[in-house]
């Protein structure tokens, strides 16, 4: 059998005439380099968790300079000191908030304390990014949106499992091309991996810190990485008002920590389409990397799956994207798609303007992942 990857073809042939059922295989070409067109400093207050690097990074492309950090884990600092060696390292995160010259805050910090960050930030003129869950409370939520109100300043959170991986991005453009008509529904299923063997690392390559397992801190299993997946639904679909219909939380395998949990799943309704996750800590050593991400997007016309992190039992390679509409299927290698966020956030700072992120879908997303992991059934299962 051939494998998909031996036929790969040229982006004309698509315009070939195909029967129903035959397959055709894309890969989508390497953009060319594009030098930024703005240019911002930015700070850094808190490194808890290591997706704070792929956020320097994406700031970073769109033309920022990283120009102070605080951090307060001496672990986590020694790898940022390595990782940015010309970077002013400060002892207090006044020092940043008080630094007129820097544009932009962000923060990995724990993640309850998250919020609070941003509302300083906020207030002493700053915009801010955190890192998802960016809030887990509903007064903290009511305190970032009257802030907002008062301030005019920017609320970023990352969702980084849309924003920074090309296939969902790619997704999102043949969407709004109309490939696979209205979209219906999303399903989302976001297994993730406590312990990675090797290192692998998505943000947690060795033990867990203490206030990963306490769900005060860490917002619970619905709003931690429930987030990104509500944030999916969201665009996708293109709601602008969504329920959360069920929810239900587990702690099936970590009885040591019993504010810790390892299963959750909830439906979603919107005014403009339906949605469902299933969120886990049970990813097997097996797999190579730290989850199995998939995306199902049901649309009126086709559908969409996206394999984001490897194709199990074909390749490790991500960006795995598969359209089906009413003439064929198509497979479509989005390794080298594009990554906007970075370039757009950065000028929406510099021209007071909300292109990378609509701001009322962003909290939107985090007020529903609160509200869901609030209301979830605590679910005991026997064995």
């Amino acid at each position: 059998m051939t494998g998909r990857r031996d036929f790969l073809l040229a982006a004309g042939v698509a315009a070939m005439a195909f029967a129903p059922g035959d397959v055709l295989a894309e890969t989508l070409p390497p953009l060319p380099p594009k030098k930024p067109e703005h240019h911002i400093r930015f700070a850094v207050c808190g490194i808890s968790h290591d997706h704070i690097h792929g956020i320097i990074g994406a700031i970073r492309r769109g033309g920022g300079e990283l120009v102070a950090g605080w951090g307060a884990e001496p672990d986590k600092l020694a790898v940022f000191r390595k990782r940015y060696p010309d970077v002013k390292i400060v002892h207090t995160q006044d020092e940043i908030l008080h630094d007129s010259s820097v544009q932009l805050v962000l923060s990995s910090h724990v993640a309850s304390t998250r919020a609070g960050i941003g509302v300083a930030a906020m207030r002493a003129g700053k915009d801010f990014l955190a890192d998802k869950p960016g809030i887990t409370t509903l007064q903290d939520l009511a305190l970032v949106r009257k802030t907002i109100a008062e301030t005019g300043r920017i609320y970023g959170i990352l969702y980084s499992e849309r924003l920074e991986v090309p296939a969902a991005v790619h997704a999102g453009e043949l969407i709004r091309q109309g490939a696979i008509g209205k979209v219906i529904q999303t399903i989302n299923i976001a297994p993730h991996q406590i312990v990675q063997p090797g290192g692998l690392n998505g943000g947690g390559g060795g033990g867990r810190p203490d206030w990963f397992w306490n769900d005060a801190q860490y917002g619970g299993i619905l709003c931690d990485i429930g987030s990104h997946q509500i944030d999916q639904f969201l665009f996708y679909t293109g709601s602008t008002k969504a329920e959360v219909v069920a929810a239900q939380v587990s702690n099936l395998r970590h009885p040591q920590y019993p504010h810790f949990q390892d299963f959750g799943d909830m439906m979603l309704r919107g005014e403009r389409g339906f949605g469902y996750v299933r969120l886990d800590w049970f990813t097997p050593d097996g797999l190579g990397t730290w989850g199995d991400g998939r995306l199902f997007v049901l649309g009126t016309d086709g559908y969409i799956e996206i394999r984001k992190y490897a194709n199990v039992a074909v390749s490790k390679e991500g960006n795995n994207l598969f359209i089906v509409d009413g003439k064929r299927a198509r497979y479509i290698d989005c390794a080298h798609g594009a990554l906007p966020f970075g370039p757009q956030f950065v000028a929406d700072i510099v021209n007071r303007t909300h292109t990378a992120q609509d701001q009322a879908q962003c909290l939107l997303a985090a007020e529903l992942s609160i509200r869901a992991q609030k209301d979830a059934a605590r679910v005991t299962v026997a064995g």
